[in-house]
């Protein structure tokens, strides 16, 4: 099984997450910017943060076999403070580097003006740098705040098949996926999704457009979950091809229309990386 985790925070997480990772089958993954659970006071704590995730993270990444992306963004907690309005003048520097997938996470999180104004100007920072956009959905009353984030992607212009909008529930896929926008699952322990709640949902909705992640954090998650919803999928009968489908060929269907996805040179799912050569492959 070889895994691409298209939402993934690894900035918070060790370097023994990345040898387990790797050793299960995660050969990429996409780091989306998002609050670091500390107030950021000022842009500048912002570009220190879009370099790590452009610079050193990649870099701790290939040292385990894993490729690693980012998308960026002023994220919708955040937005809220206006000491990080800056930030909006800031990303279009970063925003042309390679590396960067697609603008994100962007959306809601308390559904407020502030956070109209900075979903609304990122849609149109995806459109203008020609990249797809990645949308966090709120945790409290998801259903209102789905219906209004599509709302305002159908305002922007932007075309809905270059939008993922990620934490979605059973509430919430149907609205989505009737929009044209790509869904996007967290799977996580105890909150948002777990495997089989994601087969359930695969087996009424199809395992078309659909973004499978870990959403792993500073809380309590689990990188491997990704993993264990392949396994669910195959213990419902999806087939070998069917999961390869949503953990891998659909997250670079996505983030390859940013024209910057790179996955040459990456090992083999069974290699090993404890001490031995890795077997490299194409992809």
């Amino acid at each position: 099984m070889r895994v691409f985790d298209p939402h993934i925070h690894m900035t918070s997480r060790t370097t023994d997450d990345y040898r387990r990772m790797a050793a299960a089958g995660v050969r990429s993954v996409v780091e989306p910017a998002f609050w670091l659970g500390q107030p950021r006071t000022n842009p500048g704590s912002f570009g220190d943060y879009f370099d790590s995730l452009l610079g050193w993270e990649p870099y701790r990444a290939s040292q385990y076999g894993v490729r690693h992306h980012a998308t960026l963004a002023l994220n919708p907690k955040e937005a809220n403070d206006p000491r990080c309005k800056g930030v909006l003048d800031l990303l279009p520097h970063y925003l042309e580097k390679d590396g960067v997938v697609a603008v994100g996470e962007i959306g809601y999180d308390s559904m407020t003006p502030a956070e109209d104004e900075a979903f609304a100007a990122q849609l149109d920072l995806a459109r203008e740098f020609g990249l797809p956009a990645l949308v966090h959905t709120p945790h409290r009353d998801k259903a209102a705040g789905t219906r209004r984030t599509l709302d305002v992607v159908a305002a922007s212009g932007i075309e809905p098949g270059r939008v993922a909008v990620d934490h979605l529930n059973e509430v919430t896929v149907a609205a989505v996926k009737d929009s044209g926008c790509w869904t996007g699952f967290s799977i996580y322990p105890e909150t948002k999704m777990s495997p089989p709640r994601m087969v359930s949902i695969l087996q009424e909705y199809g395992i078309e457009r659909v973004l499978v992640n870990s959403a792993a954090d500073w809380g309590h998650s689990d990188p491997l979950l990704t993993v264990a919803t392949g396994q669910a999928m195959l213990d419902a009968g999806f087939s070998a091809d069917d999961v390869d489908r949503v953990l891998w060929r659909n997250p670079i269907e996505f983030y390859a229309q940013s024209g910057r996805l790179d996955l040459s040179e990456l090992p083999e799912p069974e290699a090993t990386f404890a001490g031995s050569s890795v077997k490299r492959g194409g992809s």
